[in-house]
């Protein structure tokens, strides 16, 4: 076994027992993996950061959304995705329509370009964790997503994160068969 499947038995955890030390290590790992999507999402497309990516997703997905169900459905401050909102317009990814069922209503869609760009950044981010994971055996892998499933199904998940991960699973290229 490597280093990387095997436990790092150097964590000292107050405590001192190796479900603490585990929980840190996921913890910090977590935290990485977090920094580094941030961080990819930039390299992918420079104006798209990693909640325009989430949020253009989203909207594929559904085929349109309220700005309001946006901010419901991930929890997020309504000026926080109205300032997301804002720029994605400005980019020409996203634009208004009315309602056909509510005028008085206005619902977010993708633009040609919109949709592009989405596919664009998708297929980059499927090919570097396709790379990233080579050489994990098939097994490991189906673990691994089980394993990430199993977290993210927590009671106290953000709203909408059953959706959420059904279309990870397409987004990120990876589904229950590979």
């Amino acid at each position: 076994m490597t280093a990387a499947e095997t436990p790092d038995e150097t964590t000292v955890v107050p405590g001192g027992c190796p479900a603490d030390a585990a929980v840190e290590t996921i913890q910090r790992e977590m935290t990485v993996f977090a920094r580094r999507a941030r961080a990819s999402a930039g390299r992918m497309h420079p104006e798209l950061s990693l909640v325009s990516y989430t949020l253009l997703g989203h909207l594929e997905e559904r085929d349109g959304r309220r700005a309001t169900d946006l901010a419901a459905h991930y929890a997020l401050d309504k000026s926080t995705v109205s300032r997301q909102v804002s720029a994605l317009e400005r980019a020409g990814l996203i634009e208004r329509r009315v309602d056909p069922d509510d005028h008085r209503v206005q619902v977010l869609h993708l633009t040609e370009s919109g949709r592009d760009v989405l596919d664009r950044v998708t297929e980059r981010r499927r090919a570097a964790f396709r790379e990233r994971l080579a050489d994990w055996p098939e097994e490991e892998l189906l673990r691994f997503a089980a394993y990430l499933e199993r977290y993210n199904a927590w009671p106290d998940a953000a709203p909408g994160a059953e959706r959420d991960r059904a279309g990870a699973a397409d987004t990120y290229g990876w589904t229950s068969t590979h």
